[in-house]
């Protein structure tokens, strides 16, 4: 790869043999669409442009939102050097090959910019080969990623970037890109003289999931679709047809793949059946492991119902059965009537808070010894020693309770288990109550 290449000219990107998103692709701001968060008039990264700062920078969002394009319009508006890397194709020996050529041309005063698609995908070594040409200020960086950079991205390049954060394309300014590449004749599709309803347009920008470039091929393909059977107008029917089945943008190992369980699990604890389900159907759509699914319901039903309603375990835990038993999509059922029930059921995370601070207790205490009348005294030695002395079989006691503490002495008395008043475990509250009142009869001994 040599750097000595033009600028890529935005303007020049009418060849009709790419496809529709390409000769598309926006050629200046006043053309791009979306992430007006960011590109409005007096938004940080709008100022960034105008201002012509040097500093590098990291774009992270869904695929199809217009990463590259952005580089390639900062490129042009800076008058600087571009070169596009992708992390799938290229290595080690390309990166520093381009890091020499990077350095002659600062020296006769030419900028470049660096870009690299799924920058993610570099391993550390390579991100490393980075930090000193950043620093040094001999390259720009432009980086596009669609995984979390505080996660995939080297902490030390990441302190030496900006990141932006692009947003999935609503579906009106997907609208606006298909009826934009419908009208243009230079670089659209207005030479073919089709026209489209509004309900296909509206079908190909909902099924598409935020992505422009699943959008635009989409329409590409419903038009080459119409003018083959001679007709001049695409319909709902042709746009289905072209989509074959909807986008769902998806990872099993990527963020996306988090942000969907992160949004099932909190439907659930906010008792919200019907969220829970659409989450748990854009799981399964996607293409997620039903048998990971069934684990986190079970989770679920231990951590956000608990002893509010117990058997609420049994059921997630036949539901992962069911699972497994039928498999998909006769097992679907099974995980969806699961989440119907947690998100209805009555809501406790008692347990789970107090065995969280017994472990923190533990963690960050000395070890008590077993109080000795909790110890057996399986020999004579043992009893001689106390083990067992004191100790109170509780069913021969009056109410099945008796008055011993069963912990250290320097935690007589902690409480960490507060049950609610929610389902069942008002029942439980009210039973501990209950010994409670029998323990301090006893301790005060005969009245």
């Amino acid at each position: 790869m040599s750097l000595f290449q033009p600028t890529p000219d935005l303007a020049s990107s009418g060849n009709l043999a790419a496809p529709l998103a390409e000769r598309m692709r926006p050629r200046n701001l006043e053309e791009y669409v979306g992430q007006k968060h960011l590109l409005a008039p007096g938004k940080p990264l709008r100022v960034q442009i105008e201002r012509d700062d040097p500093a590098s920078m990291i774009f992270w969002g869904p695929p199809g939102v217009g990463k590259t394009t952005l580089a390639k319009i900062i490129a042009h508006a800076t008058h600087a050097t571009f070169i596009e890397f992708s992390a799938v194709m290229s290595g080690i020996k390309e990166i520093k090959q381009v890091m020499v050529d990077a350095e002659k041309a600062a020296q006769f005063g030419s900028r470049t910019i660096l870009f690299i698609d799924e920058i993610h995908r570099f391993n550390r070594a390579q991100q490393d080969a980075f930090l000193p040409y950043v620093e040094h200020g001999t390259i720009r960086l432009i980086g596009a990623t669609t995984e979390n950079p505080s996660f995939e991205i080297n902490g030390a390049l990441l302190s030496r970037c900006r990141v932006y954060t692009l947003q999935a394309l609503s579906e009106e300014e997907l609208l606006t890109l298909l009826r934009r590449a419908l009208e243009n004749e230079e670089r659209g599709l207005g030479r073919m003289q089709i026209g489209a309803e509004d309900d296909a347009l509206i079908t190909l920008a909902s099924y598409s999931s935020g992505d422009a470039r699943n959008a635009l091929n989409a329409l590409e393909v419903s038009a080459k679709l119409a003018e083959a059977r001679g007709e001049k107008t695409i319909t709902k029917d042709l746009a289905v047809e072209a989509l074959q089945q909807r986008v769902l943008l998806y990872d099993k190992k990527g963020e996306e793949h988090y942000n969907l369980i992160s949004a099932l699990h909190k439907s659930v604890r906010n008792s919200d059946a019907d969220a829970a389900l659409y989450w748990l159907g854009r799981m399964m759509q996607a293409g997620e492991d039903p048998m990971y699914i069934a684990r986190r319901v079970v989770r679920m039903a231990v951590e956000d119902i608990g002893l509010a309603s117990p058997e609420a375990l049994n059921l997630t835990l036949s539901a992962r059965e069911a699972m497994e038993f039928l498999g998909s999509p006769e097992g679907d059922l099974a995980l969806a009537q699961a989440v119907v029930y947690l998100a209805l059921a009555p809501k406790s995370n008692a347990v789970y808070t107090a065995y969280g601070e017994i472990l923190d207790e533990i963690e960050h205490n000395r070890a008590e010894p077993v109080p000795l009348h909790l110890r057996n005294a399986p020999t004579g030695l043992m009893k001689t020693l106390g083990y067992g002395h004191g100790y109170k079989y509780a069913h021969d006691e009056a109410g099945k309770v008796a008055d011993m503490e069963c912990l250290p002495d320097r935690l007589r008395g902690r409480r960490w288990y507060h049950p609610t008043a929610e389902g069942r475990e008002k029942l439980l509250g009210q039973r501990m109550e209950e010994i409670r009142r029998l323990k301090e009869a006893k301790a005060k001994g005969p009245q």
